[in-house]
């Protein structure tokens, strides 16, 4: 039961009367969903995309239903306000199912549903819960279905965090790009299975990692276009039944003139009311951007290990002290909450995959749960982002003199001479720099297997890690 002690007005649905707090904007219907569903304790409205997407399709439900002359003047401004307001941030503490709930989404529907039909009461001049005036169902839910209006909600709050989240990586590309500028020149050894390889420069390195945001940037871009393939209009199963003739069309046009987005209507809305297809193709890519970002973050806590007994290459900002026992320790605190959010990233994947496998005939009963996944992995990988990219990335500095000195001692170096060693002079030279802890070049000049000039000629930086003319600075944005 939800407790509370002051006044109440009495509702009633298909089960019966009950007592609804009267402070507040929901009626029945999302009451008995409060006591129906105590699942996570997180409310609809944790995140503003939703509410504020259903808004959005309730109002262009209401203007829709105005034009075809089925919602009178009065009830149609007053539901128009009540919507705009809720897209502009008010009465989203009203929106109070939990996230994970039964029955497809209907609670969300009737949630939002009794939210503007009892703010559009008020703005008529009535009392909340005077339906006869104004009512959820029969005013704000005209024409409409849960199994069009979730989804569609959901998926232009979904394409709308996905734009957020894109600025984000944009940002954050933008901040590795400089990087990248400013370690143009730094030689270093790269390393294949945590073994000394063949020269590189940071440069290359943190250009590489520019390049991957980049072209997930791309992926999800592309995967956020499927989002806006909409089935609104499709009402309870796809047939639009009590959907009047025009009204599809009609309301994708009002849809996406509020929205912004290019919306269109899905070729087959039997299909389309059924599939969660986009839901599945925008988690994956999430996953690949989470698994990358995550080996990028394990790259930048194995490149600053140390500071003294590790790689030590980079310096990662220091955020924070690093343990209540070992003065002095700072630990890499901001790659190591992006490793974190990228694991529940994965798992918010396998929910996701799991949901949509698991719908039957022509709908989905499992749509919250996708929704939640979804809503959580895209808020969650934005705010990763950012911080990696400001209390992080835009602070990392190299340790020049001790990448230098890397290079100079070790064993790699070899690699370059084998075009004019040979494979077997060249391992040679190898062993006995390992052996005895001296340079190659030391050794080559020793054993007379080259001039002095053409040796530092095949050692030049340039000519080690094949360096391109240094990259434009990006520090103006891209």
């Amino acid at each position: 039961m939800v407790e509370h002690t002051g006044p109440v007005r009495l509702e009633h649905d298909l089960l019966g009367e009950r007592e609804v707090p009267d402070d507040v904007y929901w009626g029945v219907h999302t009451l008995r969903a409060l006591e129906n569903f105590p699942i996570t304790g997180v409310p609809i409205a944790i995140s503003p995309y939703l509410p504020e997407a259903l808004a959005a399709v309730k109002e262009a439900a209401a203007e829709t239903n105005h034009d075809l002359g089925l919602l009178d003047d009065a009830r149609h401004t007053a539901i128009v306000q009540a919507c705009r307001e809720i897209r502009e941030g008010r009465l989203h503490d009203q929106f109070v199912v939990d996230v994970i709930q039964g029955g497809a989404g209907t609670s969300t529907n009737m949630n939002a549903n009794e939210v503007i039909a009892n703010r559009a009461l008020e703005i008529l001049g009535h009392r909340r819960g005077e339906y006869e005036h104004l009512h959820p169902n029969e005013h704000v839910n005209l024409s409409q279905s849960t199994n069009d209006v979730y989804p569609t909600a959901v998926k232009i709050a979904s394409s709308n965090a996905t734009g957020d989240l894109l600025t984000a990586l944009e940002s954050l590309e933008e901040a590795f790009a400089q990087k990248a500028t400013e370690f143009h020149d730094i030689l270093k050894m790269g390393r294949t299975q945590l073994q000394d390889a063949v020269p590189m420069t940071l440069g290359q390195e943190f250009g590489t990692y520019a390049l991957m945001i980049q072209e997930d940037r791309a992926r999800l871009a592309e995967s956020r276009e499927l989002l806006h393939v909409i089935n609104l209009g499709a009402t309870a199963i796809g047939t639009q039944l009590n959907a009047p003739e025009g009204y599809v069309p009609l309301a994708r046009e009002h849809l996406a003139r509020i929205t912004g987005l290019p919306l269109t209507t899905a070729v087959d809305l039997i299909s389309a009311t059924q599939d969660c297809g986009s839901f599945v193709h925008i988690s994956g890519v999430l996953k690949r951007v989470a698994v990358k970002l995550s080996k990028i973050c394990n790259d930048l806590r194995l490149l600053s290990s140390g500071p003294r007994a590790g790689l030590g290459e980079i310096n990662l900002p220091a955020r924070q002290a690093g343990s209540s026992i070992m003065p002095g320790k700072v630990n890499p605190v901001i790659p190591e909450v992006v490793n974190q959010v990228a694991f529940q990233i994965i798992g918010h994947d396998v929910t996701i995959s799991m949901a949509a496998e698991a719908g039957q005939l022509q709908l989905n009963a499992f749509e919250p749960v996708i929704c939640y996944s979804l809503a959580a992995s895209l808020y969650r990988l934005r705010t990763a982002v950012e911080t990696l990219t400001e209390n992080c990335v835009r602070g990392i500095t190299a340790n020049r003199e001790h990448l230098a000195k890397d290079v100079a001692e070790s064993i790699g170096l070899v690699t370059a001479l084998n075009p004019y060693l040979g494979y077997q002079q060249a391992t040679e030279v190898a062993k006995e720099a390992l052996a005895t802890g001296r340079g190659v070049a030391e050794i080559v000049l020793e054993w007379g297997l080259m001039p002095k000039e053409q040796l530092e000629e095949i050692l030049r930086p340039e000519s080690l890690a094949r360096l391109s003319p240094k990259p434009a600075d990006r520090s103006g944005g891209v």
